[in-house]
């Protein structure tokens, strides 16, 4: 292990060279390395980032789901989802932050990368329970977080605040039942409250004299 960290404009060079062609790019922004790989390149380019010498990155600290649905109203376009992994090599003391977007936005589907690093299992299901991101070659692919007769991934962008379906216990047929949701959509707006006495601010001016004194 080293404890002198590469320098960013060495490590993206070394991880660009490294990807070759299996990167479509590979930028620095804010001291950090981004690797953005097309999906067909996807699992090779990642056995890559974690076998190849001047890469060696052991880690996969995390990975997640990205919606980019809202940037079009931005006026950006391109695909919907996204995969964003981050991975750490301890031996060489650096990381990267690697993107592959999903190039079906009705059906987003990547391969999963569980064979180079078994903790990506539940970060793999965690993304497909709230963003609906299928992660092919998952051994265990289902949800994590929300309940089996969950309906819809409630991190996607146009997912309703309220939910489709509330449950409840139903005393006839004794046993959980979904519904509906009854709760009306509604806008919260936060109401701010000012005291003229709060905290004895309005008092600041005489608590600094007498410190002063």
């Amino acid at each position: 292990m080293t404890d002198v960290a590469i320098r960013p404009e060495a490590l993206r060079d070394a991880i660009a060279a490294a990807l070759g062609e299996k990167a479509s790019a590979v930028t620095l922004a804010l001291g950090e390395v981004t690797a953005v790989v097309p999906v067909a390149n996807y699992l090779a380019a990642m056995q890559v980032l974690r076998d190849a010498p001047t890469c060696r990155f052991e880690q996969l600290l995390d990975l997640c789901a990205v919606d980019y649905s809202a940037w079009r109203d931005t006026g950006a376009d391109g695909p919907r989802f996204a995969v964003v992994s981050h991975l750490l090599s301890v031996s060489l003391n650096q990381r990267v932050r690697v993107r592959v977007y999903c190039p079906d936005d009705d059906f987003p589907v990547v391969p999963s990368v569980t064979a180079l690093w078994s903790g990506a299992n539940w970060f793999e299901r965690e993304a497909f329970d709230l963003f609906g991101v299928v992660f092919d070659g998952h051994e265990d692919l289902r949800r994590i977080l929300t309940d089996y007769g969950f309906i819809g991934h409630p991190f996607r962008k146009d997912f309703p605040i309220s939910g489709e379906v509330e449950m409840r216990y139903d005393e006839q047929q004794r046993r959980v039942v979904y519904e509906p949701v009854t709760i009306e959509p509604r806008e919260i707006t936060p109401r701010i409250i000012r005291e003229e006495h709060y905290a004895g601010l309005d008092r600041g001016d005489q608590w600094l004299g007498g410190a002063n004194q």
